[in-house]
């Protein structure tokens, strides 16, 4: 450590930073979008929500499970799409679960469906996440939002089949095509709303 006296009388010190040791983790927060300014607020905290989860669980990415799990709990919206009952209860087991149940064979793997290059020295979203928010977003913009809100992102994390948040809606009881027809009954309610402003 080096020492120079300032005019305060401490002077200039070097932090000591601990080194990371080649066993331990690396508990780095995957990276935020770029364009995350294109997210509503609400949306943008969802995604704050499951980028901590990820960490949590060890994750190197963000997964659509993780995104799910996040929408019920940030979005009222989305929560009252899947309505009260024995269903969402089974559901938010399941994804609280995630680390000590069916969830830990998801560790160490890229969610994707094969339909895009999966990309597997990148921090972030994975491929199928990645693809549902920039769905997202087109969903936004063909109801003439500028912003992408949770029932959007919802819609598009249920849109493949090979979804880890469709995996578990099945394995809670929920069939995805009931939900999207669920879902897109809420989302003609935001344009109905919008133009009756």
């Amino acid at each position: 450590m080096t020492w120079r006296e300032g005019a305060d009388g401490v002077g200039d010190v070097q932090p000591r930073i601990p080194r990371q040791s080649a066993q331990e983790p690396d508990r780095r927060l995957p990276d935020a979008p770029a364009d995350d300014a294109r997210l509503s607020d609400e949306l943008a905290a969802v995604v704050s929500g499951a980028r901590r989860r990820a960490v949590r669980d060890g994750d190197r990415q963000i997964d659509t499970a993780h995104l799910l799990h996040s929408l019920l709990e940030h979005d009222p919206d989305v929560y009252a799409v899947f309505g009260d009952g024995p269903q969402i209860a089974r559901l938010l087991g399941y994804l609280v679960q995630r680390t000590i149940g069916y969830g830990l064979r998801w560790q160490g793997t890229v969610e994707d469906s094969g339909a895009v290059p999966v990309v597997r020295d990148g921090e972030g979203f994975s491929p199928l996440a990645a693809s549902a928010m920039e769905h997202a977003r087109l969903y936004a913009a063909r109801r003439g939002d500028t912003q992408a809100r949770g029932i959007d992102l919802l819609a598009a994390i249920v849109l493949d089949p090979h979804a880890r948040a469709v995996e578990v809606l099945d394995r809670a009881g929920i069939d995805a095509n009931v939900l999207r027809a669920r879902i897109d009954e809420r989302r003609d309610e935001y344009v109905a709303g919008d133009t009756a402003r």
